[in-house]
């Protein structure tokens, strides 16, 4: 019983210490991972890390193709 409130109030600490610039895509990744790792063998809190770990990652690569297109002008109308 105190290992699963551990792990809840940890993940609630490491979000919290976040900023709001680099959780951009966690939260979506949190989701979705968490219901996946559920229904994957009851594993949702690991599948929620995994997917904000994947969020997180996919959001920078979008920034930095944006930054890039902007860039070389062709993200312009």
């Amino acid at each position: 019983m105190k290992s699963p409130l551990l792990a809840v109030a940890a993940a609630l600490l490491m979000l919290g210490a976040t900023s709001a610039a680099n959780a951009k895509g966690c939260i979506k990744g949190a989701i979705v991972g968490g219901v996946a790792g559920h229904y994957a063998g009851h594993h949702g809190m690991l599948g929620a890390a995994a997917g904000c770990l994947y969020g997180r990652h996919h959001a920078k690569e979008q920034e930095k193709q944006q930054q890039q297109s902007q860039v070389n002008g062709q993200g312009k109308l």
